[in-house]
């Protein structure tokens, strides 16, 4: 192949311990653990490399241009949905501009993330025991317990702060210690009307534990509370990334090497099934390699799958790990969607109106009251899922922009001055987001697509992007409560919106781990089957995904799997 024939220009590199590919939620516990363990480490990360200085509130780079991501004409995928006829067509994203990549830089999409960090709950890792078959839906037990990933689970909320309280509720999780090692970030007036509300319905809200310092630590602030989280860098390094809090760790100790803008296209393997290198591309777009005993690719799930099914050889003509045809299938996201209610100052007394408008702090409420259904409807008990209250993104830019319609007329003028006026001063605008379990199907996986290529000219990766029915049954229903909740609280425009669409930014499976090397990619401890020296780390290996955001869980595993790498 092409990329060998530079082997004999280059000079001569160092053998790592350790080579990671992707410095996220997935890498950075791995690259942490083991470099402060004494082993030699080399990170490679395709995106740049910005500091926390970097991160400004600034709300065109952030949500208006490619800058944390790639741009789509350098780097488009291409994304299948079925049309009006039932047909599967894939559009590029470059034709679309639908972007679906996100935290393309060092410390990933975690730098991005909200940081809202709910635990998976015992029965999201035994689905199928637990509720039973799905028709059309490929759903499996996980090979490992909630019982084994409990200590990770605890060593996650120290190592990457996890503020919050932990109170009693019909679907609170085992926990080995009482509470979280930070107190709760401060909370706006509307929690407590949440909380009100909840209790005359019948259930129960509880805090969100945050991956945000409540208070700081050595080289981390506490939260400033800009209400700039999703979708933003953080300023003061109070949101967990693995970027702010794990990166220095590993780079301190004298062992982590990290190299950005450095896009790998293919792991080598030697005859006897192991990988010996990892061929990138340089910043200048030349092809370099590196030299590792063991390989660990977190680089998020779509963009894992394409960089093994790229990774052709003599022992893998269908890709790296793929002599099952399984990598790549089973791609999940996270099922449900959104709604929402304004509250108009008026409603309040002048006091109560203040502290509602009171910029930066935070809603933290979730219901898991339904986290598991019991409900004719679904024929008796099903799995359920999270309801998560947040207000409208600080993000002025986007609220302006949406003054501009009425309904389907176009507003301009002074009218929409006036728009502009009443939405910013008279009123603040109520989120709510579902988390349920977006099942496996045959319809969603991920392949090359064989004629759109990247600028390096490799094939980008074909995303199906199908879904069961079950998902939207779910997330309706919970949708549903949520919604008897603003009304409950004195909402007015109530929406919801739940749709089939899948959140780029929650995106798991493709190498899913299991014990039958028929069915699975990964072992139980996340090493494949078929490439000894080969681990994954981000949420790939995850068969279902539970109904909750997956950060917290990638973090967990990838310190599970850290461990394992220290003791062979």
């Amino acid at each position: 192949m092409s990329y060998q024939n530079s082997r004999n220009q280059m000079s001569k590199k160092p053998t790592y311990d350790i080579c990671i590919i992707g410095s996220g939620a997935g890498g950075g516990p791995v690259a942490y653990e083991l470099s402060r363990a004494g082993y030699s480490v080399v990170i490679l990360e395709k995106g740049p490399w910005f500091k926390t200085k970097d991160f400004a509130k600034d709300e065109i780079v952030a949500t208006r241009r490619s800058v944390y991501t790639p741009s789509l004409l350098d780097e488009p995928q291409v994304l299948e949905s079925q049309n009006d006829a039932g047909e599967w067509e894939g559009i590029p994203t470059y034709e679309s501009g639908r972007d679906f990549w996100n935290g393309n830089v060092v410390g990933g999409s975690s730098n991005f993330m909200s940081g809202y960090f709910h635990r998976m709950k015992p029965n999201d890792f035994r689905l199928l025991s637990a509720y039973g078959e799905i028709k059309g839906a490929n759903i499996v037990d996980w090979p490992i317990t909630y019982e084994e990933m409990e200590a990770w689970f605890t060593k996650v909320e120290s190592l990457i702060g996890v503020s919050g309280k932990v109170t009693q509720h019909s679907s609170l999780e085992p926990r080995s210690t009482q509470n979280f090692p930070f107190p709760p970030l401060a909370e706006n007036i509307i929690s407590s009307k949440i909380d009100k509300a909840c209790g005359e319905l019948g259930f129960m809200a509880k805090p969100v534990p945050r991956a945000i310092l409540s208070k700081p630590v050595p080289k981390r602030s506490s939260c400033s509370y800009s209400n700039f989280c999703g979708s933003y860098g953080c300023a003061t390094d109070a949101k967990g990334s693995s970027r702010a809090a794990l990166l220095p760790g590993a780079i301190a100790s004298g062992n982590c090497t990290v190299i950005p803008n450095a896009k790998v296209f293919h792991l080598e393997t030697s005859d006897n099934y192991k990988i010996v290198k990892a061929w990138y591309y340089d910043e200048n777009k030349q092809k370099q390699s590196i030299e590792a005993k063991r390989f660990v690719v977190a680089a998020q799930a779509v963009e894992t799958s394409r960089l093994l099914l790229m990774s052709k050889g003599k022992q893998f003509p269908n890709g790296l790990a793929n002599n099952n045809g399984q990598v790549g299938k089973n791609l999940i996201f996270s099922g449900g969607g959104s709604g929402s209610a304004q509250f108009f100052y008026d409603q309040f007394s002048k006091e109560e109106a203040i502290q509602l408008a009171a910029p930066g702090v935070f809603v933290n409420r979730s219901i898991q009251h339904w986290y598991e259904i019991q409900d004719e409807e679904f024929g008796g008990t099903a799995k359920g899922g999270t309801v998560d209250f947040l207000f409208e993104h600080a993000n002025a830019m986007g609220k302006a922009l949406r003054r501009k319609w009425d309904g389907d007329r176009l507003v301009y003028g002074s009218e929409l001055k006036e728009n502009i006026f009443n939405y910013f001063t008279k009123q603040r605008k109520l989120n709510f987001e579902v988390f349920n379990d977006w099942l496996p199907t045959d319809n969603c996986f991920v392949s090359l697509d064989n004629k759109v290529t990247d600028k390096w000219n490799d094939p980008v990766a074909r995303i199906r992007l199908g879904y069961h029915p079950h998902d939207l049954k779910v997330g309706n229903f919970l949708a549903d409560k949520a919604a008897t909740v603003l009304k409950q609280m004195g909402g007015q425009n109530i929406q919801i919106g739940i749709s089939g669409s899948p959140p780029s930014n929650l995106m798991a499976g493709g190498c899913r781990f299991g014990n039958d090397p028929k069915t699975s990619v990964l072992d139980k401890n996340c090493r494949a089957h078929e490439v000894d020296n080969l681990y994954i780390t981000d949420a790939s290996f995850m068969p279902t995904g539970g109904s909750v955001p997956y950060s917290w869980t990638i973090y967990a595993n990838s310190f599970r799997v850290a461990e394992i790498l220290k003791h062979i």
